[in-house]
């Protein structure tokens, strides 16, 4: 069926995978070719189904914690990030651990303990029950207290209010999270932050991206899965930013019926989305119609993670190294 206004289609830029993803996901594909099985997975490595589906097919085991990890064998942490707990519970298990957490990730939990070392109440600003914001939080729990919104700012008690502290999850919508902020500058107004922002790079990249692009094209799909937070804020700033947006999994989530008024549509993905499933996003809506396919992009990302340690030590014992592709 071909839609008769469909014609064009804008590719967002940046859009997909961050260094953060990149670099978990090579993680475990280098794990894969140096160490026997089974290799476990704490959690989904990146949150992409697709992703973690085809890890699957390749023999990974996810886990949702470490007691289903058998005594001695090997696990890698998710690019999400851990708590001092689990990290203590495989020292007790006697896992081998290769830890894939962002190094993003790990700047806030930097932060959380240095905060937390100099007698701060530290407010988090995140979601709740996100694993990034469960392993930060396990940092310093008895001083962190989690914010998703200005109610909750409105709300909140701490100790001590001229010695407070924040830090956010990395992939939180910019300007949601500048509202919170200046409500806890309001509430608090001798309160700290981080030295730098703690919004990834990406994050921001691709939200700006959206933000330009829906003013050029009449809807917007956002390629992610619906546990991804940053897939969910993209969807968010399109529609804040007065365009319709739609987050989908890939081609077959497409619904015709968003197409219809449609002469322009912008796609974009979130930053644990492989592009093999923009470019079948993009084969779908030329099927229904659309004749030309432009990029814009906003700006350029260079970024690149090293290997953790425990990696890199794998790799200088293995006499393949040269065979097996590089963790940027």
């Amino acid at each position: 069926m071909k839609l008769p206004k469909l014609k064009r289609v804008v590719l967002a830029a940046p859009r997909g995978f961050c260094a953060g993803v990149v670099r978990a996901i090579e993680i475990v594909n280098t794990v894969l070719q140096l160490l026997p099985p089974p290799i476990y997975v704490r959690k989904e490595i990146v949150h992409n189904r697709f992703v973690v589906e085809r890890f699957k097919q390749r023999g990974v085991i996810f886990v949702n914690e470490l007691d289903e990890v058998p005594d001695g064998a090997t696990v890698i942490f998710s690019a999400h990030g851990v708590s001092p707990a689990v990290r203590e519970m495989a020292r007790r298990k006697n896992l081998r651990v290769i830890d894939a957490t962002c190094p993003l990730v790990t700047k806030v939990h930097l932060e959380a303990i240095r905060f937390a070392q100099q007698g701060y109440s530290i407010i988090l600003i995140g979601h709740e029950g996100h694993e990034e914001v469960e392993g930060t939080m396990g940092e310093a729990p008895h001083c962190i207290y989690l914010v998703q919104s200005v109610e909750d700012v409105e709300r909140l008690q701490v100790p001590n209010p001229e010695k407070v502290a924040y830090l956010t999850q990395t992939t939180l919508s910019v300007d949601d999270t500048a509202e919170i902020v200046a409500a806890l500058k309001r509430k608090f107004p001798k309160i700290v932050g981080p030295r730098t922002d703690d919004i990834c790079y990406a994050t921001q990249n691709r939200q700006n991206a959206v933000k330009a692009l829906a003013k050029q094209v009449d809807v917007i799909l956002v390629i992610g899965s619906q546990n991804s937070s940053n897939s969910q804020r993209l969807k968010e700033v399109a529609i804040s930013n007065g365009c319709p947006a739609y987050l989908i999994d890939g081609a077959d989530h497409i619904r015709t019926e968003w197409l219809i008024d449609a002469e322009s549509v912008g796609v974009t993905s979130g930053a644990s989305a492989p592009e093999i499933l923009v470019k079948q996003v993009i084969q779908r809506l030329q099927e229904l119609g659309a004749t030309e396919v432009v990029e814009f992009r906003l700006t350029e990302e260079r970024v690149q993670f090293a290997p953790p340690p425990e990696l890199r030590e794998l790799l200088e014992q293995n006499p393949l190294v040269d065979e097996i592709l590089p963790v940027r």
